[in-house]
């Protein structure tokens, strides 16, 4: 069983007043249609597809044979505009050639055609009040990883940020924006933070296993089907209860040696009071708190989480405060 750590509010702003749309270019969109997409990307990713309904939408990874994720996803299914049913995986703009050329590296005789459709799409995030005027009367589809179609446009429900709804919109080039107060990209990568869900970036590439980042306990894993590249080491990690690594959401303070600088960057060490050699984790995602400071997601030892200090890049470093995850962890089996 994971002890959850002793943990402390960082300073965050009134979660009613958060409320806007954002331009999520720092994504980008696969696109994979033909008879055997859904079989296909069964057999690449660690979820479930072959399940999945045109009313759903889930966190998924691509990983090589050691179990390390190489790309993750928001994958949901759609039909296109000649009534054909097609998936498209939402991913970080930075690793989404080398991810599509790996993946097609693994297509030999299916019938799936694979592409960039980055150009065909615009993405949004929709944030607090400004998601309910997209979609009027969703209450009862409002739940995480659901997906809803309004007006041609893909609407998935992601996890909260700092207990504000968030949507995550695709639309086709050409489709009207959705009405409402324009966001900063900032505070959307803030409030993602705050979800305490990190996608894979180049930074991480083939750092970590999908439980290093909550995946399992976020559904971004399913025990119950097939296959996989990796498929072993992640089952492995999660029956035989060996799980030593996990990610958890910290604040970094006001001043200190990262005061008027950016946030950390992703890839950056963490270190522990207790070994001043070696890191005890990393930094998956990071992004600037708005009420001062910054929060990050920090995949690290558990038991560097029990007691005493962590820090940023050294042991000198900016001091991390634990804070509560928004989710429960699932229990190691």
């Amino acid at each position: 069983m994971i002890i959850q750590p002793m943990t402390t509010t960082a300073p965050t702003p009134t979660e009613q007043t958060i409320s806007g749309i954002a331009e999520l270019n720092h994504l980008g969109v696969i696109r994979a249609v033909g008879p055997d997409a859904g079989a296909f990307l069964q057999g690449q990713l660690t979820q479930d597809v072959l399940n999945m309904g045109l009313d759903t939408a889930r966190l998924a990874a691509f990983c090589n044979a050691k179990g390390r994720m190489q790309a993750s996803f928001v994958v949901f299914k759609r039909k296109n505009d000649g009534g054909e049913e097609e998936f498209l995986l939402v991913c970080s703009a930075d690793i989404l050639a080398q991810t599509l050329k790996r993946l097609s590296m693994f297509v030999m005789r299916a019938k799936v055609k694979l592409s960039d459709a980055s150009c065909d799409f615009v993405l949004f995030g929709l944030v607090g009040e400004a998601s309910g005027s997209i979609h009027s009367g969703a209450d009862q589809i409002n739940k995480n990883w659901s997906k809803h179609d309004v007006e041609g446009r893909n609407l998935v429900f992601l996890y909260p940020g700092a207990g504000v709804e968030r949507v995550l919109c695709c639309a086709p080039v050409g489709t009207q924006p959705p009405a409402g107060q324009r966001l900063a990209l900032s505070i959307w990568q803030w409030l993602e933070v705050q979800s305490g869900i990190a996608m894979v970036t180049q930074a991480l590439f083939e750092a970590l296993v999908p439980q290093m980042l909550n995946y399992e306990s976020v559904g971004g894993v399913s025990f119950k089907k097939g296959c996989y590249p990796g498929q072993e080491v992640v089952a492995r990690s999660q029956f035989r209860g060996t799980l030593k690594r996990r990610a958890y959401l910290v604040h970094g303070p006001l001043n200190g040696p990262l005061s008027g600088t950016v946030q950390p960057s992703v890839g950056q060490e963490v270190f522990h009071s207790s070994d001043a050699q070696q890191p005890c984790g990393l930094v998956a995602a990071s992004a600037a708190n708005p009420s001062g400071g910054f929060d990050a997601i920090v995949s690290m030892q558990t038991s560097a989480a029990q007691d005493g200090q962590l820090t940023l890049g050294s042991t000198s470093g900016v001091a991390l405060t634990l804070m509560p995850l928004p989710y429960s962890l699932l229990d190691d089996i």
